[in-house]
């Protein structure tokens, strides 16, 4: 029995960003309809929790792939990249003496 509703809580949409709370509030109701004893209370608890901290972890970075995938199809510059050319233009107009020492700015 433990097991089915284990399944069906980690199945769940949402499970991801199941709270503290709510989880808490879930497995109280799960544990006085199934009569579960306090300990398969708690260790069902902390299951729950385990899997849905996983869960939010692997959706983050799921999330950050996404990101990063839409960033290298939009062909943009990254800040690694910027820096880099930033560094490069001011080394330039050093040698040409049109450096921000000189008062132009670049």
């Amino acid at each position: 029995m433990i097991e089915l509703i284990k399944k069906a809580i980690y199945t769940g949409v949402g499970f991801a960003v199941l709270t503290k709370e709510k989880a808490e509030e879930l497995v109280k109701e799960l544990a006085q309809q199934a009569q579960f004893s306090e300990q398969e209370g708690k260790e069902l608890l902390d299951s729950v929790l385990k899997q849905s901290e996983q869960a939010r972890s692997d959706f983050q970075a799921k999330i950050e792939e996404g990101v990063v995938a839409v960033v290298k199809k939009l062909n943009l510059a990254t800040k690694d990249e910027v820096t880099s050319l930033k560094a490069k233009v001011e080394e330039l107009s050093a040698k040409v003496g049109q450096g921000p020492a000189s008062g132009t700015g670049v």
